[in-house]
């Protein structure tokens, strides 16, 4: 078997157990939320204070986005290093993002929401879009980011063009449910 051969079966092996971890996340990120969210919230780390966790959620969604809008924009403008900087920050905020939203659902009790009428059609309608898209998001996230990080930038450039707007509106819709939420909040 010649070295091109071999680097080909090992890229493949590579590839394979990167892709299995991302299948494996992206299963396993979405199920432990929904669980938080069908166990009865008892403050089960104690007297820890959550309730700054929501608005720094907000703060994170806003900051995830901009950070998108600007790896977006340091890449049509080919400034790779930049890009990279900006996504990697995009990745980073998201993750902090989801362990705080995981700490605070598995610490507070669920807030609902109190508005009525259109505005709650809106919100549920928002907030709906919001949960299956950021379940889209992970396994698009994880795939982008592995492919760059690989140097397979013609599936990288191919999976961005869908992973950048979705990522980009559940940072943005985020926010917006935390500003319509922010209310109820005991």
């Amino acid at each position: 078997m010649n070295t091109s051969n071999n680097s080909n079966v090992e890229m493949v092996k590579h590839n394979s157990v990167y892709l299995a971890i991302i299948g494996l996340l992206s299963v396993a990120i979405p199920v432990v939320v929904a669980v938080l969210f069908s166990i009865p919230q008892t403050g089960g780390l104690g007297a820890l204070d959550v309730s700054f966790l929501p608005k720094l959620n907000a703060v994170l969604n806003s900051s995830t986005a901009i950070a998108l809008l600007s790896g977006y924009y340091f890449i049509k403008n080919k400034n790779i290093v930049l890009h990279r900087l900006s996504m990697f920050s995009a990745f980073t905020l998201s993750s902090i993002f989801l362990v705080s939203y995981v700490i605070y659902h598995f610490q507070a009790q669920h807030t609902l929401y109190g508005g009525t009428g259109i505005i709650k059609t809106i919100y549920l309608s928002l907030l709906l879009s919001h949960i299956l898209l950021a379940i889209a998001i992970v396994p698009l996230v994880l795939l982008t980011i592995y492919f760059a990080i690989t140097n397979q930038l013609v599936k990288h450039k191919k999976i961005a063009k869908w992973t950048f707007p979705i990522w980009l509106y559940v940072a943005v819709s985020g926010v917006i449910v935390y500003f319509l939420i922010s209310p109820y909040y005991v």
